[in-house]
């Protein structure tokens, strides 16, 4: 008998975002999407969020491939910081892996590693519903479905111990606007087979009824198009094929001219238009510097920003800073998409600066302008009783969403303790078509900033404190020979809040550090990292004692 089929969870358990897998046959692993999570207000000055795959830098000549669902960032964004991991703990700059998507997800994938010139190109193999990969120890069957962006499959894995199925994102649209549903008939074959294993999407696991067809939106968007005076903005995700599609429709049925605005939209509609994904006239579009030629009337801006992202197209608008836009009284803005959480604040700021300046605004919730890419709980339970699957793992949502996917599992027949239950780092182990839990993996978050790596939540912490206590900044010079304190010590300090003037408060905290290190022996000034600590506890009494609260302390001493 052959080992145990072993699938490790490196993120998406416990948040929308970071989606990656392991599924592990005979010592071979293939990996299952390599997504990113967008930061929020916590995680001062973090661009992106990573899986943590330090797991497999030892075991880089064990990945046989990886296989991508979807052309979702959440799904496919980190997958260059992944290729070029695995090539430096391989020690080999021309490592390469096969790439398994459908076109449009392997198009968009090609955009993203234009901007990594340095990278080994992976070899990217498409696939379409229904073909039959074989690829080192896997054997893999893409199935479609449908979801908020085109060229969307799931993934079912024949190994020595069952079938294992992992359904990517997916809804049961039954009118889909490529007219591509969710095959369910495949699921049902698949169900007949037997599947032993389903990791499924759970993010609209807790929101009852149906999840209404991506058709609706469109309807009620052009009403809004129709009805509008001035200049229109629609504010959508980039990859969001069909959605910009219909507002398209709408754009030729007002009259409208299309303006793309932001660079992940003017991107993604340039790639979805060449490979025939959207069907329009690309001679329509005015570009945004030639904006002023034309009646505001006679337009359309279909932009980025539907999240509030502090540099979007649509957030310069409503700050007034965007340099070929502007809006105002008698236009309408369009939020044609949902709100991530954690994104409340940052959507609802974007809001108020364009209601401030007189825009007319319509979102989800005051008419029917999205619907969710994610099957509801009716359409998880049809599900669940079409591929009847022996063990569940819930995957790709928050908590709640996990925890609601494991009823609608037990409610459609699973055994309670079939139904599992897991967190990032979390393993499983398929034998003989029984799953139990395995030893888990090391796992955190990796938090990219600018061109740094994993800076780290030390890092996150001491931006946290900065901003809410300010900085203390302490500058002491000794002399290590001698063992003592040279020339005057010097205090400053931004942020922090304190009584009286800013002169006597430094000079009280100069003081108290002055009276701490004169009161050391000569030893201690042999270690400069002594006085440092002894530093940090000076200041850090004083300033509790006067103001209550602690800085950020930092100690600088200098060694002459």
């Amino acid at each position: 008998m052959s080992s145990p089929v072993a699938v490790t969870f490196l993120g998406g358990l416990g948040e929308i975002g970071r989606n990656m897998a392991t599924i592990e046959v005979d010592g071979r692993l293939a990996i299952v999407d390599v997504g990113v999570l967008f930061p929020d207000a916590e995680h001062l000055g973090v661009d992106l969020i990573l899986p943590d795959w330090s797991w497999l830098a030892g075991r880089v000549d064990d990945i046989d491939a990886i296989f991508l669902t979807h052309g979702h960032l959440d799904h496919i964004g980190a997958l260059p910081y992944l290729l070029r991991d695995l090539a430096e703990a391989a020690r080999d700059d021309e490592f390469t892996l096969p790439v398994y998507g459908t076109r449009l997800t392997l198009a968009f994938v090609e955009a993203i590693l234009e901007e990594w010139p340095d990278l080994p190109a992976p070899e990217l193999e498409v696939v379409e519903p229904g073909d039959l990969v074989e690829e080192g120890a896997f054997t893999v069957e893409a199935i479609q479905v449908s979801h908020s962006i085109p060229d969307g499959v799931a993934y079912a894995f024949r190994t020595p111990h069952g079938m294992i199925v992992h359904t990517g994102d997916f809804k049961l649209d039954q009118t889909p606007i490529d007219g591509r549903p969710t095959d369910l008939a495949h699921f049902a074959r698949l169900g007949d087979e037997g599947v032993d294993l389903l990791l499924a999407d759970s993010t609209g696991a807790d929101m009852p009824g149906h999840v209404p067809s991506e058709r609706t939106v469109g309807r009620n968007v052009r009403d809004h198009i129709m009805h509008a005076d001035g200049l229109v903005v629609v504010a959508s995700f980039a990859s969001h094929v069909h959605r910009i599609q219909q507002v398209l429709d709408a754009a030729i049925a007002a009259g409208r001219r299309p303006v793309f605005v932001g660079r992940s939209m003017v991107r993604n509609m340039g790639i979805a238009s060449e490979l025939d994904y959207l069907d329009f006239d690309t001679d329509l579009a005015v570009e945004p510097k030639d904006i002023e030629r034309y009646d505001r009337s006679e337009l359309i801006v279909i932009s980025t920003g539907s999240q509030g992202e502090p540099f979007s197209a649509l957030s310069l608008m409503g700050a007034g800073e965007h340099k070929h836009l502007e809006v105002g009284e008698g236009d309408t803005v369009i939020l044609a998409s949902s709100l991530i959480p954690g994104n409340e604040q940052a959507v609802y700021r974007s809001i108020n600066n364009l209601s401030r300046r007189g825009c007319k605004i319509v979102h989800k919730g005051v008419a029917p302008v999205h619907v969710s890419g994610h099957a509801s709980r009716e359409e998880l339970v049809l599900f669940h009783n079409v591929v009847e699957p022996e063990y569940v793992v819930p995957v790709h949502g928050e908590h709640r969403h996990l925890r609601a996917h494991g009823e609608i599992a037990e409610l459609t027949g699973c055994l309670p303790e079939h139904v599992l239950i897991c967190e990032d780092g979390d393993r499983v182990l398929l034998t003989d078509g029984h799953v139990t839990r395995g030893e888990g993996v090391p796992t955190s978050h990796v938090y990219i900033d600018g061109l740094l790596d994993d800076v780290g939540p030390a890092l996150l912490r001491d931006r946290k404190r900065i901003g809410e206590d300010g900085i203390c900044i302490c500058i002491v010079a000794i002399d290590t020979h001698e063992g003592a304190k040279v020339g005057d010590t010097i205090v400053t300090q931004k942020g922090v809040v304190f009584h009286g003037t800013e002169e006597d408060i430094l000079e009280g905290a100069k003081k108290a550090v002055d009276r701490e290190l004169d009161g050391l022996g000569r030893a201690k000034y042999e270690d400069p990292q002594v006085i440092q600590r002894h530093v940090v506890q000076a200041l850090g009494r004083f300033w509790r004692t006067e103001t209550g609260r602690r800085p950020f302390i930092l100690p600088v001493v200098q060694d002459l």
